[in-house]
């Protein structure tokens, strides 16, 4: 039925369509060249209007078939498009497109004036609505499409703070790594995260899944993950935007992240080794929960003593190992014999490895 309708709408569009190019011809003299008078009567006139409707209905009436299959494999394909874009993007597109045609509107009298009211005005202003309709549509699209920097766009910034500012309110794009982890909600608690922590609906997604697996230490770590969600956004006073802006092109979330971060120029917060090295690739700023960590474990310099309790046997022979309170693993040389003691050592050497810091000692009397 509907595409019955369809094809007699195209059938009158081109009967249309012929009869306007009949007048078209009559009004350019065209039909007295090609017939070689000076002036065509009025039946003459007629049957050449009607003749060329009728061609043009029957033609159009014949291809009919195949221009409605093209129209509803376009508008398939483009419904199928417009699935994939999130609605915050279509409608800051559309946001876009309106204003960018007011503008275009704006300066439409104004061209009229200045070009007069002709064919070159008409040309004129049709590219212009083209081309400010697009250019709406695509910083629309890009700039007003996640929530947290329509925020930023609506907020007045004093002029002199804004340097000093845009460092502290940086967006933090948490991974998932960070949230299973987390320590990232006992940093939020001492006050040091400073800007908004922006969770990416497809990162909840894969925290989703995790707590859904079969495996049981999976699905533990999905759920602890979901759990300090729930408190970084109830407990803590701390900014939570979460934002629903994906990259259908792209399948990996560490990719998706990075491009989200460079999106709101913000940094990536995460302990993945892997993604860390992968965003320093791409140029995108890193903070990194392992990194901090180290940084504020205290400082042991060789020759220091301190107190520790030998609790188990090291992998070399005689060696035994110690534990400071943050975790950080003492091998005592020649320990072996002093295991479940308490003994006073003498640093001797540290190493630091991307695994976190070793401190080697040897008990105080066996130093040399």
């Amino acid at each position: 039925m509907v595409r019955n309708l369809a094809r007699s709408f195209i059938t009158l569009v081109g009967i249309s369509a012929g009869y306007g190019l009949g007048l078209l011809l009559e009004s350019l003299e065209l039909l007295e060249t090609l017939f070689k008078v000076n002036a065509l009567d009025s039946v003459t006139s007629i049957v050449v209007n009607v003749s060329l409707a009728i061609i043009l209905g029957i033609i159009f009436f014949l291809s009919s078939s195949w221009i409605v299959k093209k129209i509803v494999d376009f508008a398939d394909q483009t419904e199928k498009e417009l699935v994939k874009i999130p609605f915050n993007q279509m409608l800051a597109g559309s946001i876009g497109l309106i204003v960018g045609l007011m503008i275009a509107y704006l300066l439409n009298p104004m061209i009229k004036n200045v070009v007069g009211d002709n064919v070159i005005y008409m040309v004129i202003v049709v590219g212009l609505y083209a081309l400010l309709g697009y250019l709406g549509v695509r910083l629309g699209s890009r700039n007003l499409s996640d929530p947290s920097r329509l925020t930023e766009y609506i907020k007045l910034v004093p002029s002199k703070t804004i340097d000093k500012q845009s460092h502290e309110s940086m967006p933090k794009v948490l991974d998932t790594s960070v949230i299973i982890d987390g320590r990232i909600a006992d940093i939020c608690k001492t006050g040091f995260v400073e800007g908004k922590l922006v969770i990416a609906e497809f990162v909840l997604e894969e925290l989703r899944h995790i707590a859904d697996s079969s495996d049981s230490l999976k699905r533990t770590r999905g759920r602890r993950g979901l759990d300090i969600l729930n408190i970084i956004q109830k407990e803590l006073d701390v900014e939570v935007v979460i934002t629903s802006q994906d990259f259908e092109d792209v399948n990996e979330v560490d990719i998706k992240l990075l491009k989200l971060a460079q999106m709101l120029d913000g940094a990536v917060v995460t302990n993945d080794f892997n993604l860390n090295k992968v965003a320093e690739i791409h140029g995108v700023k890193v903070l990194n929960i392992n990194d901090l960590a180290n940084a504020i474990k205290p400082v042991v310099l060789p020759g220091e003593e301190m107190q520790v309790m030998v609790i188990k046997e090291g992998k070399e022979n005689h060696q035994g190992v110690a534990y400071l309170d943050d975790g950080t693993m003492i091998v005592v040389e020649d320990g072996r014999m002093l295991i479940g003691k308490e003994i006073q050592a003498v640093v001797t050497s540290v190493l630091q490895t991307s695994a976190g810091r070793m401190i080697f000692v040897k008990p105080k009397g066996k130093v040399s």
